[in-house]
């Protein structure tokens, strides 16, 4: 039996789950919030490589008052054995939970369903209720389960014209520090950040994260190119090649050429799109050549999913529609 609060506080577990992404890797990032009489007597996320999960975490800190009490969790509770203790769904039944509220099934073979069957065989009422928040929060583990590949958001900054540089390559900056910032929040939720070798050999962009207390979250970084790999760093030969990457999140900061060779092949599944007050004229192309000849197959592929202004800056993002 469903209650008003539910989609609140589900809400409110995802908003817990954003602490551990993307440190719980190679776990998703799960929330949950134990609630008991109206009041939370328990709350936790995924912590730093995958252990301990969201709901052990949130058991733990409620003790005893765990009895009876509802728990909101934003992934269904794990019913596997990993050899690293008992799953999530025995040990709310050891708790003696009274009703588990979760927004996702888990896409895992090894759970998949049995978690919720595992509770309701304990008796346990355990309800399906879902979350947009919760959703959007594991989309890198549902991409990485459906697709094979992790989710993969495209970021552009450009002007209303849609340049990114001048001819000459100056792109610093075109966005004001808040939107700058925006990117390094942004930046810090992904497991990796890839730029085209262009843009590397030209800018020797840092791809790290400057926001202090998140500095520990700069993502792993990549450079898309079929040289040899520049100082040091990762090298992927071709878009298609994330197939083979076990990480959930990766972001693209550019350039032109990287952006259109992943538009092209479509694996965008998220634009987020840093527009500045100011005109160009000739610059340099946020996107470069789709081969797009018919403009009516463009339309309905891409959904706004955000817009906000930060500072004299137009922040908006787009999913696209599948």
């Amino acid at each position: 039996m469903l209650h008003d609060n539910d989609g609140r506080w589900l809400a409110a577990a995802a908003r817990l789950a954003e602490h551990g992404r993307p440190l719980s890797l190679p776990n998703p990032a799960v929330g949950a919030m134990l609630v008991r009489n109206g009041k939370v007597v328990g709350h936790g996320w995924t912590q730093p490589g995958g252990r301990p999960h969201a709901e052990a975490a949130a058991l733990e800190q409620a003790g005893e008052e765990a009895k009876n009490a509802t728990l909101y969790v934003t992934l269904e509770p794990c019913a596997h054995h990993s050899g690293r203790g008992p799953n999530c769904a025995q040990l709310l039944v050891d708790a003696g939970v009274r009703r588990v509220v979760y927004a996702m099934l888990d896409p895992d073979p090894r759970t998949a369903g049995r978690g919720i069957i595992r509770l309701q065989a304990a008796g346990i009422a355990a309800e399906h209720v879902p979350c947009a928040a919760a959703e959007a929060g594991l989309a890198g583990y549902v991409a990485r389960h459906k697709r094979g590949r992790p989710f993969v958001t495209l970021k552009l900054a450009m002007s209303l014209d849609g340049q990114i540089a001048l001819p000459d390559g100056q792109s610093q900056w075109i966005t004001g520090s808040p939107a700058r910032a925006h990117v390094h929040a942004q930046r810090a939720r992904q497991d990796v950040i890839l730029v085209g070798g262009k843009s590397w050999r030209h800018d020797r962009p840092r791809l790290d994260v400057r926001l202090p207390g998140l500095e520990n979250r700069s993502p792993r970084r990549m450079v898309l190119t079929r040289e040899e790999a520049p100082d040091g760093r990762a090298v992927l030969r071709e878009p298609e090649a994330i197939f083979a990457m076990e990480e959930q999140y990766l972001y693209i900061e550019g350039g032109a050429e990287t952006a259109a060779a992943f538009l092209r092949a479509d694996l965008v599944d998220r634009l987020d799109l840093y527009r500045a007050p100011i005109l160009v004229g000739a610059g340099r192309s946020a996107v470069g050549d789709l081969g797009i000849t018919e403009l009516a197959r463009t339309h309905g592929l891409w959904r706004q999913v955000e817009r906000r202004q930060l500072g004299s800056d137009l922040y908006e993002a787009y999913e696209r529609t599948r």
